[in-house]
C-alpha cells in the first residue's frame, strides 16, 4: 500500500502522540487519472514543491512520454523514477516546472536518465507503490535497483534529500539541469553551475517553456564533502573532471581553475566514499533573483541537518491548516475531505525571498515591504471556490493575494490584472479577467489589507482594456462576435459575470452611479441566448447566429471554451433567475437541467478537448465550467434534485483511490468543490455573499473561523439512502431557505439538517426562499 493508514496510527499512539487529522491525508489520491496532483513534500503555499518525476522530457530521447498524463511530473500509473525535482504544479491541465532534478546512484556513474522501456540504460529506477510512502511535508521510496531509501521534506523556500546508501557503496548524486516538464525543444535557454566550496554549489537555469525565460537559482548544499566530481557539458560533448580522472579542453566559456560550468545542457556528478552507509543529505533552496539570495534562503530555513526537524516542523504547519476543520465520517471520507484540504493549500504559493526580494512580472526585481508576495494564480479556475475557501481558512493571506495581484497590475506593461500567471510571468491562458471576482468576494467579505483604492483602479483598468480578448467589441455590440475572437460566447458569458462582480465592489465602496454601469453590463449574457434554439450561441459582429450550431459539439477554438453550449448556457452564475426566465420557467429550467445530466455525449463531439471528464451525461464535472450547475435547481424552487445530484457526482465521480478525482484537480479547485460540497453548500456566484444549498454529505463538519467563531454543520441520521433534507435550522431556528449567508456563516453556530430518504419537496420552493438573483 501507497499509504499505510491502520500502521501509521498504531506508530502515532506507540509514539504516545496526539492523532491529528495529518492521518487522514494521503498524497497520492489525485496521482492516477487525469487528476495530475503530486506525491511529494510540500508545506501549505510553499514555493519549494519537492517531489518525484516518473518521466520528463528529455534531450535526444524519442519518442518523448505523453506530457498531458504527466502535467506534474509524477504519475501512478508509471513504475520508473527519474529523480527528483523541486517545482511543480498541482493539479493542471498545462505543465512547466520540474527544475533542478537530482537522482542518486551507485557504482557507474551513468548521465543519462534512459527511458522507461529501458532504465538500465540510465540513471532512473524502478520502484514499487509498496515500497513508497507521502504524509504532508514527507516523501519517501526505495530505489528498487540501487538499493537506495530516498526520502525528501522542505520548507517555504527550500528543501532536503535524505539518500540512505548500503554499506561499503561509492556514492554519486547528479544534478541534471537539463529534464524539465514540458516543451523540451529550446527549454534551456541557459544554465550554470559553480562549486564554491568541498559541501557547497550555487546553479542557474533560464528556461522557455508555457513561460518564457523564466529564471531560477539554486543553492545546493551536502551534508559531507565530496570526493569527486564532474562537470558535465553536453553542447560540444565535453566532460569536465576536477578531482577525479580525465582531462579537460579549455573553451572560450570555461577556465580551468574555476570550478564552474556554463551552457544549455549541464550536469554535476558529485561522487561519495561512504563505508558507513552514513545517509547523504542534500539541501537545496530556490530563488527567483540571485545565487545569493538562495543561499541566504537556505541558511534562513534549513540552518543545520536534522531531516527529522525540518520534517516534524512542516507537520505542524500543516497540522494547523488541517484542524481549521473538524470533519466526521467514514475512513474514505475523512481521507477524501482532508486531502482535498491538503490540495487546496498548495496554491497560490509564496514567491519571495527571505529578504523580501522578488523578480516582478517586468522581470525587475522587487521589495514585498508590507506583504508577502505571491504566485501562481490559474484564476479561470480558482476563482470558483478555492478563493472563497481561502476567505475562510487562510484570511491573514488572502490581502497579500490580493496585493500580489495588484503588484502585477502596477509592474504590467499592459496595466492588467493577471490571468494565468506564475513566477513572474503571465501565460494569457483562458479567459475573462476573473481577479476582479477574487477582489471583489474579498472586499465585500471585510478582508481590507491591500490597497484598496489601486485595487478599483486595477479592476476598471482591466475591464475595459484596450489590448485585452475583444473586450472594447464586448462593449461595442453587448457581446463578443464570433468572426472577432474565438471562444466568443463563453468570453461574453465570463465577462458578464465579472462585471457583475465589479459593481457589487463600486457599491460596496459608495460608487452607486458607477456601479449601474457595470450591472448594465453583466446582463450581457441575454445577448447571446437565442431564443429560437433555446440555448446560448455564437453570432458574428452582424448580428448573424452561428450556422454550424451544434448544442453538443466542443470544437477548439470554436465558441466554447472547453466546453459546449450544454453545458455553457447554464453559466449565468450572477443572475439564474434571468436565465430560468429566458429558458422559460421552473419547469422548463428542471428539464432541461435534467437532460444535461441524463443526455448521452458521445466521445466524437468531445475528441478536441482533452478537460472535459468526469461525465454524468453532457455535466462535466472535471471540468470548471460545470462546477455550480448541480446547485441550480434550487434557483427553480428544486433543491431535492441539487441534493441528488450532488450526492450522485459525490458517490460515482470521487474516491480516496489514486484515480479519485474525476478531472485535473486545477490547483486545488476541485478539491475546494468537495469541501464546500460536503458541508452541504457551494458559492454559486463568487462575490453575492450566499451560499446555494446542496446536502451535507458527512455527519458532522466543524469550521474554526479566524474571528474565534465556530461554525459546524451537523446532518441527523445521513446514510446512503438519507440524501434528502428533511428540515433545517440555523441555531435552533426553523430556515426556510435554500441558501446560507456569508455573515451567518461568519457568525458561527450550528446548520442542523434532519436527512430523510423522501424529498421535502416544499422545502425551499417559495420564491422568496431561493438563492439571491440579480433579477431578483
Amino acid at each position: 500500500m501507497s499509504f499505510n493508514l491502520f500502521a501509521t496510527t498504531q506508530k502515532l499512539l506507540a509514539k504516545k502522540e496526539p492523532v491529528t487529522n495529518l492521518q487522514w491525508v494521503d498524497p497520492f489520491i489525485g496521482t492516477g487519472g487525469d487528476g495530475h496532483t503530486f506525491p511529494g513534500a510540500v508545506v501549505p503555499f510553499g514555493m519549494m514543491q519537492l517531489s518525484p518525476d516518473t518521466d520528463t522530457v528529455m534531450r535526444g530521447v524519442d519518442p518523448q512520454p505523453e506530457i498531458y498524463k504527466r502535467c506534474a511530473g509524477y504519475h501512478y500509473d508509471d513504475h520508473t523514477i527519474v529523480g527528483f525535482s523541486h517545482t511543480h504544479f498541482s493539479g493542471t491541465g498545462h505543465s512547466d516546472l520540474g527544475d533542478l532534478l537530482i537522482m542518486p546512484m551507485v557504482d557507474k556513474v551513468l548521465i543519462e536518465p534512459g527511458t522507461a522501456a529501458d532504465p538500465d540504460s540510465g540513471y532512473r529506477s524502478r520502484f514499487s507503490h509498496d515500497q513508497e510512502w507521502a504524509s504532508p511535508g514527507y516523501y519517501g521510496v526505495e530505489l528498487l535497483d540501487s538499493n537506495i531509501k530516498a526520502e525528501l521534506t522542505t520548507t517555504e523556500r527550500a528543501g532536503m534529500h535524505q539518500y540512505t546508501f548500503r554499506k561499503g557503496e561509492e556514492a554519486h548524486i547528479i544534478l541534471d539541469l537539463t529534464t524539465a516538464i514540458y516543451n523540451f525543444e529550446n527549454k534551456v535557454i541557459w544554465s550554470d553551475i559553480r562549486k564554491i566550496n568541498d559541501h557547497t554549489l550555487v546553479a542557474y537555469r533560464a528556461t522557455n517553456g508555457w513561460a518564457n525565460n523564466r529564471q531560477m537559482y539554486f543553492a545546493i548544499e551536502f551534508s559531507q564533502p565530496i570526493d569527486s566530481y564532474e562537470f558535465i557539458n553536453l553542447d560540444d560533448n565535453r566532460y569536465r573532471c576536477m578531482g577525479c580522472l580525465g582531462k579537460e579542453k579549455h573553451s572560450t566559456i570555461e577556465n580551468k581553475q574555476v570550478k564552474e560550468a556554463a551552457g544549455k545542457a549541464i550536469k554535476f556528478v558529485a561522487s561519495f566514499n561512504n563505508p558507513t552507509a552514513k545517509p547523504i543529505k542534500v539541501k537545496v533552496a530556490l530563488s527567483a533573483v540571485s545565487k545569493s539570495n538562495a543561499l541566504e534562503n537556505l541558511k534562513a530555513e534549513i540552518p543545520d541537518w536534522n531531516f527529522a526537524h525540518v520534517r516534524k516542523q512542516a507537520e505542524q504547519k500543516w497540522d494547523g491548516y488541517l484542524s481549521k476543520f473538524e470533519a466526521q465520517g467514514t475512513t474514505a471520507q475523512k481521507r477524501q475531505f482532508y486531502t482535498s484540504l491538503y490540495h487546496a493549500l498548495q496554491a497560490p504559493s509564496i514567491y519571495q525571498d527571505v529578504n523580501g526580494e522578488y523578480r516582478g512580472i517586468d522581470g525587475e526585481i522587487h521589495q514585498g515591504k508590507d506583504h508577502t508576495h505571491y504566485t501562481l494564480f490559474s484564476l479561470w479556475d480558482t476563482y470558483r471556490a478555492l478563493h472563497p475557501l481561502l476567505t475562510y481558512i487562510a484570511p491573514d493571506r488572502v490581502g497579500d493575494m490580493v496585493q500580489s495581484m495588484l503588484d502585477h497590475y502596477q509592474q504590467s506593461y499592459d496595466k492588467m490584472l493577471p490571468i494565468w500567471s506564475f513566477h513572474g510571468h503571465e501565460t494569457w491562458t483562458m479567459i475573462g479577467y476573473h481577479a476582479v471576482s477574487v477582489i471583489a468576494d474579498a472586499y465585500l467579505k471585510g478582508i481590507r489589507n491591500f490597497d484598496t483604492k489601486l485595487a478599483l483602479e486595477a479592476v476598471l483598468a482591466t475591464a475595459n482594456s484596450l489590448i485585452y480578448d475583444a473586450t472594447n467589441e464586448y462593449k461595442e455590440f453587448g457581446y463578443v462576435p464570433m468572426d472577432v475572437l474565438p471562444e466568443s460566447v463563453s468570453i461574453t458569458l465570463e465577462y458578464a459575470y465579472d462585471d457583475f462582480t465589479i459593481a457589487r465592489l463600486l457599491e460596496a465602496m459608495g460608487k452607486p452611479n458607477d456601479a449601474k454601469a457595470y450591472f448594465q453590463r453583466a446582463m450581457s449574457y441575454k445577448n447571446v441566448f437565442d431564443h429560437n434554439v433555446g440555448y446560448m450561441r455564437g453570432r458574428d459582429s452582424k448580428g448573424n447566429w452561428d450556422p454550424e450550431f451544434n448544442p453538443e459539439e466542443a470544437k477548439y477554438m470554436g465558441p466554447f471554451t472547453e466546453g459546449n453550449s450544454n453545458q455553457y448556457t447554464f453559466y449565468v452564475p450572477h443572475d439564474v433567475k434571468g436565465l430560468i426566465d429566458l429558458i422559460g420557467g421552473d419547469k422548463k429550467f428542471e428539464q432541461r437541467l435534467d437532460a444535461l445530466f441524463d443526455s448521452h455525449l458521445s466521445d466524437e463531439m468531445i475528441k478536441e478537448h482533452e478537460d472535459i471528464a468526469g461525465l454524468i451525461g453532457n455535466y462535466a464535472h472535471g471540468n470548471e465550467p460545470s462546477h455550480h450547475i448541480a446547485y441550480l435547481y434550487n434557483y427553480a424552487g428544486k433543491p431535492w434534485r441539487t441534493q441528488e445530484r450532488i450526492r450522485q457526482i459525490m458517490d460515482t465521480l470521487s474516491s480516496d483511490k489514486p484515480d479519485g478525482l474525476a478531472g485535473n484537480d486545477d490547483v486545488g479547485q476541485m478539491s475546494a468543490w468537495y469541501i464546500f460540497s460536503a458541508m452541504g453548500f457551494y458559492p454559486v456566484a463568487p462575490g453575492d455573499l450566499s451560499y446555494a444549498f446542496g446536502a451535507p454529505q458527512l455527519p458532522s463538519i466543524a469550521l474554526n473561523l479566524s474571528n474565534g467563531n465556530v461554525f459546524k454543520v451537523e446532518a441527523n441520521k445521513l446514510s446512503h439512502s438519507n440524501k434528502y433534507i428533511k428540515s433545517a435550522k440555523l441555531n435552533g431556528q426553523v430556515l426556510k431557505q435554500s441558501f446560507i449567508t456569508h455573515q451567518q456563516i461568519m457568525a458561527g453556530g450550528t446548520l442542523l439538517f434532519e436527512m430523510s430518504d423522501k424529498p421535502n419537496k416544499q422545502w425551499g420552493e417559495a420564491n422568496a426562499d431561493r438563492p439571491p438573483s440579480l433579477s431578483n
